[in-house]
């Protein structure tokens, strides 16, 4: 027999204000692990000996994390309440960026590598769970997957800024990355304290569901396709954008404050573009318009670094990536009017997506290395997000309906 599901009432139906604030709380924990290394790279270069393309494996991991965790925590979503899974995932967080204050010796490096892939698991974790629990509790999903992913794009503005000063205030890049582990620990016992309150139908396991509807096939590699280059122009500026202005003449310092003027660009667009698209079903215009303003920005940092200031391609970026995440997202769980299948769908899309853009630091560090630039590996970004307009035009909502396709019900366990 199926577990019993409370219905949503006022006293378990979170208001949209405590879940906009758990949100950010929580969202604002999933990119600074990634996005403070850039800042103190060349410190942390000459501490561990790591090249370029060794210090693209701190990006990789946790990246390739995110996507094969996606699929893991699909499985666990079975057995285990999604309250559950996610304040698991912040105490993972909380551990990796903890851990970065342990000087071990010869083994830094691998050290270093083992918290890049608990942070990735960690984040895996929530980015697979956390949009269900917004589709369930609101219906106004758009709107509020703005506002996390803004917290999102927000976190690694704060981790892009603050950590060059946080290495001159705490005496070390360790501390610096250590310090990160403070807004994990509030987010964890925050939403120890809202998931309590709040016993709604995302509370239990996936195993008592009976109903499953799939998206046809090459709509699924569609969607994969389109959020891979998204994501690996995302990891491709967090990982590589400071290292670039550095070569540009900038200090680390300067380097970690433009990265931080990005992600704060980012975050406004992350709050505009979502409110723009929650405006119609169809959301074709909103993407079109933050693809070609990230195309435009990747071809200007390859052709015309230095012909005006840094901070018009950095705008241009700062819109068209931070715009472009969110709406990705927000089509993908347009194709399933089912909370708990759209976040199924979300998993998968974010598994296969990431696992297939982890790969790009690693080979943007290899150009580096070998060609001594970064115009070739933007240059190759700005063709990608070509690609990935091609297949957004496709994404008509009027068919997503016709996409999906009855399946077997999972197995009772």
């Amino acid at each position: 027999m199926s577990q019993h599901i409370p219905p949503h009432t006022p006293e378990n139906t979170p208001s949209s204000f405590s879940l906009v604030i758990i949100c950010l709380l929580i969202g604002v924990n999933l990119r600074p692990a990634l996005a403070a290394i850039g800042p103190v790279v060349t410190q942390l270069q000459q501490d561990t000996g790591l090249s370029f393309s060794g210090v693209a494996w701190l990006t990789l991991l946790p990246v390739l994390a995110m996507g094969i965790g996606c699929f893991i925590t699909l499985w666990l979503r079975r057995y285990i309440s999604l309250p559950r899974l996610i304040h698991g995932a912040l105490v993972l967080l909380l551990l990796a960026n903890l851990l970065r204050l342990m000087d071990a010796g010869s083994l830094n490096a691998a050290a270093l590598l083992f918290t890049a892939l608990l942070s990735g698991s960690g984040i895996a974790v929530i980015q697979t769970t956390l949009p269900i629990v917004i589709k369930s509790a609101t219906h106004d999903s758009a709107r509020v997957m703005g506002f996390y992913v803004s917290a999102i794009m927000a976190g690694a503005a704060l981790a892009a800024g603050l950590t060059p000063y946080l290495a001159q205030w705490l005496a070390g890049w360790r501390s610096a990355l250590a310090f990160w582990a403070l807004p994990a620990m509030i987010a964890a016992v925050a939403w120890a304290r809202w998931s309590s309150r709040h016993t709604m139908s995302f509370s239990s396991p996936l195993a008592t569901q009976t109903s499953v509807q799939r998206l046809h096939r090459s709509r699924l590699l569609s969607l994969i396709a389109t959020f891979s280059m998204a994501a690996a122009g995302y990891v491709c500026v967090l990982a590589w954008l400071p290292p670039f202005l550095m070569d540009l003449g900038y200090s680390s310092t300067q380097s970690g404050l433009l990265l931080g003027y990005l992600t704060a660009v980012e975050v406004i667009a992350g709050l505009l573009f979502p409110a723009w698209a929650a405006g119609s079903k169809d959301r074709r215009r909103v993407l079109f318009s933050v693809l070609l303003l990230s195309v435009f920005g990747f071809i200007w940092l390859a052709a015309f670094p230095q012909a005006t200031s840094v901070l018009l391609p950095l705008t241009l970026l700062g819109l068209g990536i931070g715009g472009q995440f969110p709406m990705v997202m927000i089509v993908t769980m347009d194709h399933h009017p089912d909370a708990r299948q759209a976040g199924s769908l979300i998993g998968k899309v974010q598994g296969y997506g990431y696992s297939l853009a982890a790969v790009t630091p690693l080979m943007m560090g290899n150009v580096r290395d070998q060609l001594g630039s970064f115009s070739a590996a933007w240059l190759a970004l700005a063709v990608m997000y070509g690609v990935a307009l091609l297949l957004c035009s496709r994404y008509n909502p009027g068919r997503y309906l016709q996409l999906l396709t009855p399946a077997e019900p999972p197995r009772p366990v």
